[in-house]
């Protein structure tokens, strides 16, 4: 595993996002109201969460969720999307054939 690239990655994930942890690598997180009238969605200020709870504090959706409630309705029923960053790197796949 140490000779992956993204090794320090897959190290840090196996044990859980942190608030810090997807800050750093440019993850979004999206909640959203499952409540059927409502569908609200809003991507969550991970700055603000991770300055109120902490760097280290863990992130995952099931640490989450419990924690909100929707910002439209009132709703407890929210799910969350992570969304990894998906800008190009610099790095291209070779079409030869």
């Amino acid at each position: 595993m140490a000779d992956w690239p993204d090794s320090h990655y897959i190290r840090r994930m196996a044990k859980g996002w942190t608030f810090q942890s997807l800050i750093d690598e440019n993850v979004q997180v999206t909640a959203h109201c499952h409540r059927a009238p409502c569908h609200h969605r809003q991507e969550l200020d991970l700055a603000k969460l991770r300055a109120r709870f902490g760097p280290d504090a863990p992130a995952m959706a099931d640490d989450l969720i419990p924690k909100l409630r929707c910002a439209k309705c009132g709703g407890k029923r929210v799910g969350l999307i992570y969304t990894p960053d998906t800008k190009p790197t610099g790095y291209s796949v070779n079409n030869a054939r």
